[in-house]
């Protein structure tokens, strides 16, 4: 009987404790859900205008003042800047432009006078989001790199500001998997960085879709700190009516085809020390100085590209899916590769201070060529077919 009533117990027990796990998941569950419809909320606001875009997306005309950035505990008293200080200031670099340039952002209708577009984002969109930027330490499993780098050096650094023009790929990648290309301006040791990044990625568990598109992200004092993808979280100040982060490209390159580009650059505003984000001469709008603790300059500038996968699984091409090998209809590349000074003059990186590093060589590569001829100017290569690379 004794024996009976001890049994009894221990499933009395065990029934309790299960029940108890589920309510305490349950309730983890309404928690993450109701802070998740919270934010949702300080990213939507109220739109003037709605568009429909080609590919898909829901665009909404926000109030350039009331845009989601100035609920940033850190930007109350922000003074909005709807134009950088530097337009006349900086020098032009010997530079052809590109007569195959990537097609995006909003052609057709535009947002009216003092509002700018940004994409609606949904509950999904927000979770997809905040998996994938927990993952953007380059520690992390499953991340692997090539890039080409200039690091501080007394009579070149600190740097103002990086520019590029990125020759733009489709890549196939599967839906736990990414393949990115970016510039980045950055400050700090690894575990307290502080970065600002823009380019072209293709990731499915963010867009929830294969095609690839424009994309910013910022971190600061570590990407656990603060930061985050696009307008994912408020950070970014919205100046363009044109174009908007996370528009998909919708032509890209061949290989041995047409070369479409991106000329993408970061610069520090001098006056009022922001960093803006431009493409050609369209300023897209920047990140205000104050929201980061440790980015008063960069010291490192890069270019580059960086894969991400599921643990133990294979990685995805990277780039045009081609090693280096100095044919630009090859490998995806930069060309007119310059980094700023304080005086507002670019410059291509010298040879002496610039690194090329790729952590899986079976994998991806980088290579800089220096100053190549008038038509690409400074340039470099990066990419790789990816496959079994490893943790």
């Amino acid at each position: 009987m004794e024996k009976m009533i001890n049994i009894l117990f221990f499933f009395i027990y065990l029934v309790a404790g299960i029940t108890g796990h589920r309510i305490d998941s349950m309730r983890s569950k309404v928690k993450e859900d109701l802070d998740i419809e919270r934010e949702l909320k300080l990213i939507n606001k109220a739109p003037i205008k709605s568009i429909h875009t080609k590919f898909g997306d829901l665009v909404d005309c926000i109030d350039i003042k009331k845009q989601p950035v100035f609920d940033h505990p850190l930007l109350t008293n922000h003074k909005l800047q709807t134009k950088p200080s530097f337009e006349n200031i900086i020098k032009k670099t010997n530079v052809k432009n590109s007569s195959t340039k990537a097609i995006f952002g909003i052609e057709r209708e535009q947002c009216p006078s003092g509002t700018v577009p940004i994409k609606r984002t949904t509950h999904d969109d927000l979770i997809r989001a905040k998996s994938y930027y927990s993952n953007f330490s380059e520690l992390t499993p499953g991340t692997h790199i090539a890039q080409v780098t200039l690091v501080s050096d007394p009579d070149f650094g600190p740097y103002y500001g990086v520019e590029g023009t990125n020759s733009v790929y489709s890549v196939k990648v599967e839906k736990d998997q990414s393949s990115t290309s970016m510039i980045w301006v950055q400050n700090g040791p690894n575990g307290d960085r502080s970065l600002i990044g823009i380019g072209w990625h293709v990731v499915p568990i963010l867009y929830n879709d294969d095609a690839t598109h424009l994309f910013a992200v910022w971190t600061t004092g570590g990407s656990k700190k603060g930061g985050c993808y696009n307008l994912q979280c408020s950070g970014f100040v919205q100046t363009s009516k044109k174009i908007y982060l996370g528009v998909p490209l919708s032509n890209t390159s061949i290989i041995n085809g047409r070369m479409l580009e991106i000329k993408l650059s970061i610069n520090q505003d001098p006056t009022t020390k922001n960093w803006w984000l431009s493409n050609e001469n369209e300023h897209i709008g920047y990140y205000p100085a104050s929201l980061f603790s440790n980015l008063p300059y960069a010291d490192q500038v890069g270019w580059g590209g960086r894969t991400t996968t599921s643990v133990g699984a294979p990685n995805p091409p990277m780039g045009s899916g081609l090693f280096p090998d100095n044919i630009f209809t090859h490998a995806c590349y930069f060309k007119n590769v310059t980094y700023r000074n304080k005086f507002g003059q670019s410059f291509g990186p010298p040879d002496v201070l610039t690194k090329a590093f790729f952590d899986e060589p079976h994998c991806y590569s980088a290579e800089y060529y220096g100053d190549e001829d008038k038509l690409v100017g400074y340039s470099l290569q990066f990419g790789g077919p990816g496959g079994e690379c490893g943790g």
